[in-house]
């Protein structure tokens, strides 16, 4: 790409903000700064917003393309809710999602949720279960440590193989072998650094954690929407209106000096950024005193190569494995086991083609027809891409089979969807932190760019929602300065 600007017949627009990418993270920037009165306006690639956000319905079925819920984790999503007219449309999850189950030997045992539990769970053997009393005479790590090292350190391997190990390829289609824990799991590694140990931490952190209005994530409540998680993108693009422009293809990004903008344009502050784009085969125009970059990393890159080649280096470098869905509906009297939870996930230890499944059904009403369940089946991913080579054919079969042994299914699947991610979740590998150091860095030598997105501060819903808003302050604050 070429920084300089491409002459265009087309009017250039004029605005205070310009958001790219109109996934959770833009569109929930956006909101906050047209609610603090900013002119914003906001771009996306795509006819149709919501990122990773989707869901399908067909003939009874409603099917999650992307994220099948959001936990609740901040205060955030109530003023959200309440600006968007929302309330009435939230749908917490069943009471018995807080079950969870995890596959050992062929079967799936519950994880257990009390110390009571723990002690009776067969997850784990007497062994290594008392490993961990060791925990808190335990130091603190002399280096980066992947969340393998730190749970095998403090809690040893079993705990890593039927806990962690499932857990982060629920959460990030990960491997723990690989993810920072200081960068993928800093509460937890926030635990160690600041009083010494997990179990310390847990003890003498409990009052600190009441105090804040964020939950952690194991008390956050489940929610979604009765018509899909897709309405909260779509209600935010409803009432950004205008301000939403989709369709639109950015080709580059310039940035102008004063007196260059002052030919441009004649405002009451100078403006600092060209975009250049393509809408429908048409040349678009756009200027602004600040841009918020909300798409994924690899994308950033190609748009700032220009302008630093060496962070988009550094960007283009985070991993997004693949990842298909495998959603299927089978008759509630074909399944051999009750469900009564939110689903399992799959170790690695236990060799297996899938990395878990969501009970869908049994989670939030009206995801299947009466008299059938609706089953959510991840693969691929840090663990296993390659399996995304075979058609989609091939793997609702391999599915189904998987199925058939661990839930004692014995009928065939009445409704089948493949939904592919090539690219589904940034993994926060060892050497994150650098990365993230160098986009920092970057903002400051070029003030007005702001990178947000879920590659930064965590992946998860309320995540990107927290982070919108603090992103958005940051904005605020720079164009306040700007005008003076």
């Amino acid at each position: 790409m070429n920084p300089r600007i491409q002459q265009s017949d087309s009017l250039m627009e004029h605005h205070s903000v310009i958001v790219i990418g109109g996934g959770i993270s833009g569109l929930a920037t956006a909101w906050w700064l047209h609610k603090a009165g900013h002119d914003v306006v906001l771009l996306e690639r795509e006819e149709k917003v919501g990122g990773t956000m989707r869901t399908t319905r067909e003939n009874g079925w409603l099917i999650e393309t992307g994220p099948n819920s959001a936990l609740e984790t901040t205060p955030l999503f109530k003023t959200l809710f309440a600006d968007l007219h929302l309330e009435n449309e939230v749908v917490y999850a069943n009471e018995n999602s807080e079950h969870r189950y995890i596959l050992k030997n062929g079967s799936l045992h519950p994880l257990p949720m009390s110390p009571v539990t723990f002690l009776r769970s067969t997850l784990w053997s007497t062994r290594g279960k008392l490993r961990l009393l060791k925990e808190p005479f335990i130091g603190r790590a002399n280096h980066e440590e992947t969340i393998a090292e730190f749970v095998t350190r403090r809690l040893g391997k079993e705990f890593l193989d039927y806990a962690i190990n499932p857990f982060v390829a629920g959460v990030y289609a990960g491997n723990p072998e690989q993810l920072s824990v200081r960068a993928a799991f800093p509460k937890l590694y926030a635990l160690e650094e600041k009083h010494g140990g997990l179990i310390k931490g847990q003890i003498q952190g409990a009052r600190e954690r009441r105090r804040r209005p964020e939950k952690a994530k194991d008390r956050a409540r489940l929610f979604s929407f009765l018509n899909g998680i897709e309405v909260f993108p779509q209600t935010l693009s409803k009432f950004l209106g205008p301000k939403v422009q989709s369709g639109v293809e950015i080709e580059t990004i310039s940035i102008k000096t004063s007196d260059r903008l002052a030919e441009v344009h004649s405002g009451s502050h100078s403006l600092c950024f060209e975009i250049n784009g393509n809408k429908n085969g048409r040349r678009v125009q756009f200027s602004s005193t600040a841009v918020v970059f909300a798409i994924p990393a690899y994308a950033v890159a190609e748009l700032l190569r220009p302008l630093d080649s060496t962070l988009a280096g550094l960007l283009s470098k985070i991993y997004y494995p693949p990842v298909a869905e495998v959603f299927l509906g089978f008759r509630e009297e074909h399944i051999g086991i009750p469900l009564d939870g939110f689903g399992f996930l799959v170790p690695a230890k236990e060799r297996r083609n899938i990395l878990g499944t969501i009970w869908s059904s049994a989670i939030f009403p009206h995801r299947a027809p009466a008299g059938f369940a609706a089953l959510t089946t991840f693969v691929g991913g840090s663990r296993q891409p390659e399996i995304l080579d075979m058609n989609d054919e091939k793997l609702a079969a391999l599915v189904t089979g998987e199925l058939r042994s661990i839930m004692n299914i014995n009928g065939e699947p009445n409704y089948v969807r493949v939904t592919r991610w090539r690219r589904a979740i940034p993994q926060y590998h060892l050497g994150h932190l650098s990365i993230i150091q160098q986009v920092e860095q970057f903002e400051k030598e070029h003030p007005g760019f702001f990178l947000a997105g879920n590659f930064r501060g965590g992946i998860a819903v309320g995540d990107c929602v927290m982070s919108s808003e603090k992103i958005s302050g940051r904005v605020s604050e720079y164009l306040k300065r700007s005008s003076q």
